[in-house]
Order: structure tokens, then C-alpha cells, then sequence
């Protein structure tokens, strides 16, 4: 059985996810948690539409289903 080693970031396809999440929040000059919220909400509805994006996420990791 082939196991991972603890912590792996390239071998994680939701590290990938979340570096578009954060790249795209960035910059945003929020004033409360709940903008942030809404905004880290906002993109992944956003991601969810474009299984492509999710699905180089998981071609980056070389890791087969």
C-alpha cells in the first residue's frame, strides 16, 4: 500500500485549490472576518463552476484516481 509522507503540498491537490483562493484575496482590504468569509466563500462557488481549474489541481499532484 503506498502511504504519504505527512506533509506532502505537491502531492495535495487542495493545496492547489487553495493558492487560487488566496491569490485571489490577496489584496483585499477587509474590515471584518466576515468580508473575508465571504470573499473565500465567493471564489470557491467560483471554482466549483470550473471543474477544469479543479481538475489541473489534481494533474499537478501526478497522482492517479
Amino acid at each position: 500500500m503506498f502511504q504519504l509522507p505527512a506533509y506532502a503540498p505537491d502531492l495535495n491537490p487542495t493545496e492547489g485549490v487553495w493558492s487560487l483562493v488566496k491569490r485571489d484575496i490577496c489584496n483585499l482590504a477587509a474590515a471584518d472576518l466576515g468580508q473575508i468569509t465571504r470573499a473565500v466563500k465567493r471564489k470557491l462557488k467560483m471554482l466549483q463552476y470550473r471543474p477544469e481549474v479543479v481538475d489541473g489541481c489534481l494533474a499537478s499532484t501526478d497522482l492517479a484516481l
